[in-house]
């Protein structure tokens, strides 16, 4: 079944839906134009578990791990986040603003939370990413490229491409040429 999103809800329609409360309205919800492609891992290096969804549902016990008290006050989400195993959960709705880019800027322009689309890749900057995420990957961004008509090829970049310097993700082990071909959308 090809993944596609509703037009009315704005959400994928394959995927496991989760209601992240870090989330709000865009300034122009018909200014969908950029797709930023994340890297995280919770604890660092260390995948699988609850802590992702934790994280982006505003649940995170800080208690729990020695690098979640650097997280402590922290309200952010995603989109959309692909695990290891290909599984893909998404948090906010296309049409609203999901708090994954912070301070950042695209071809001059800020705030690229308010334009933008924001997917996690479940991984970090020592690991490469699974075969799996890679076709996941693919499937999202076709459906994002097919609904959002302002989306496209030429959009798509790294985090750390629109937080130089603040970001690396998804960091050196994101193989570009393959994700951009499994994304890549004929206009």
């Amino acid at each position: 079944m090809r993944m596609i999103v509703g037009t009315g809800e704005h959400r994928l329609n394959t995927v496991r839906q989760m209601t992240s409360p870090h989330a709000d309205v865009r300034p122009d919800a018909g200014d969908i134009s950029l797709l930023v492609i994340h890297a995280i891992a919770l604890p660092p290096d260390a995948f699988g578990g609850p802590w992702i969804d934790d994280l982006f549902m505003g649940r995170l016990n800080c208690d729990m791990h020695p690098y979640f008290t650097t997280l402590r006050g922290v309200r952010v989400s995603a989109h959309a986040c692909i695990f290891r195993d290909g599984s893909i959960t998404q948090y906010v709705p296309f049409d609203r603003r999901a708090w994954h880019a912070g301070v950042s800027s695209f071809e001059g322009r800020s705030d690229c939370n308010d334009f933008s689309i924001g997917i996690e890749l479940e991984g970090g900057d020592e690991w490469p990413f699974t075969d799996a995420q890679y076709t996941a990957l693919g499937r999202v961004g076709d459906a994002l490229l097919r609904a959002y008509p302002r989306l496209s090829n030429e959009r798509i970049v790294g985090h750390a491409d629109i937080a130089p310097g603040r970001k690396t993700d998804p960091g050196p082990h994101f193989d570009w040429p393959r994700g951009l071909a499994e994304i890549a959308f004929p206009r």
